[in-house]
C-alpha cells in the first residue's frame, strides 16, 4: 500500500465503499456510529466468522457466522475482499454482499485494520480509505485507560501497537484528526457525501439523465 493502490477498472456501482481504519482508542467506533446514525444509505459490513454466536448475537446482523469448511471454501474461491484468522477462528468481508448492497445503491463501509485495508483496495476499484488519528499519544493512552475495560498488559500491548498502526496513516487517502469529536464527525460525514459526487458513482446512479445532456 504505497498510497493505497488500487486497480484500474471503473466501477458500475453507485455505492462506494469506505474503509475506516485507526489504533485501538482513537475513537473510530464512536465516529462510524455517529456517521451511521446521521447519514442515510450507508451501512456497516457484516462479516463473516467461523465462531459461535455468543449470547445477544443474531446471524446476519451482528455476523453471518458459518462453518469452518464453508469460510474455507469462499476464501479459496476469492469470495471475501480480506480475511484473517484471529484467535482460532476466521474473519472475512464477504465479496458478493459487498457488491449487493453496492448495486443498491448503498454505500458499504468496513471498520478494519491497515492489513485488511491493504487486501480491499487490491481487489476493489475506487475504494475510499479514511485512516482516525488520535491528537496525541497521551491523550491516547488517557482514552485507553479511561475505557476501564482492559488490564495494563492489554493497555500496554495496544499502546505499542498503536505506533506502527499510525505510521500506515500516510498510505491512506484521508486523514482525521480527531481532537474535537463534532470537527472529526464532520469531516468524516464531508468525505463521504462529496465522494458519492464522484463521476464514476453519479454514472452510475444518474446515467440516463447524464446521457441526455451530453455525457
Amino acid at each position: 500500500m504505497s498510497q493505497l493502490e488500487q486497480p484500474h477498472a471503473t466501477p458500475h456501482y453507485a455505492g462506494s465503499l469506505f474503509i475506516v481504519s485507526a489504533p485501538s482508542g482513537a475513537g473510530k467506533s464512536s465516529l462510524v456510529k455517529a456517521l451511521l446514525a446521521e447519514v442515510d444509505g450507508i451501512g456497516l459490513s457484516i462479516s463473516n466468522t467461523t465462531r459461535k454466536a455468543r449470547p445477544g448475537e443474531v446471524d446476519g446482523r451482528d455476523y453471518h457466522f458459518i462453518s469452518q469448511p464453508d469460510f474455507e471454501a469462499l476464501r479459496d474461491q476469492d469470495g471475501f475482499l480480506e480475511w484473517a484468522h484471529v484467535h482460532g477462528n476466521y474473519y472475512g468481508t464477504s465479496r458478493a454482499w459487498v457488491q449487493s448492497q453496492m448495486a443498491q445503491d448503498r454505500d458499504v463501509l468496513l471498520e478494519i485494520d491497515w492489513q485488511g485495508a491493504e487486501q480491499v483496495v487490491r481487489k476493489v476499484p475506487n475504494v475510499v480509505s479514511i485512516f482516525i488519528l488520535p491528537p496525541s499519544m497521551e491523550e491516547l493512552e488517557k482514552r485507553l485507560r479511561g475505557r476501564g475495560t482492559d488490564s495494563e498488559e492489554v493497555i500496554l500491548k495496544r499502546l505499542g501497537a498503536a505506533q506502527l498502526e499510525i505510521e500506515q496513516a500516510r498510505r491512506f487517502d484521508y486523514v482525521i484528526l480527531n481532537d474535537d469529536f463534532s470537527t472529526a464527525l464532520l469531516e468524516l460525514k464531508s468525505i463521504v457525501l462529496a465522494s458519492r459526487c464522484r463521476f464514476n458513482q453519479q454514472m452510475a446512479r444518474h446515467g440516463k439523465q447524464l446521457k441526455r445532456i451530453g455525457l
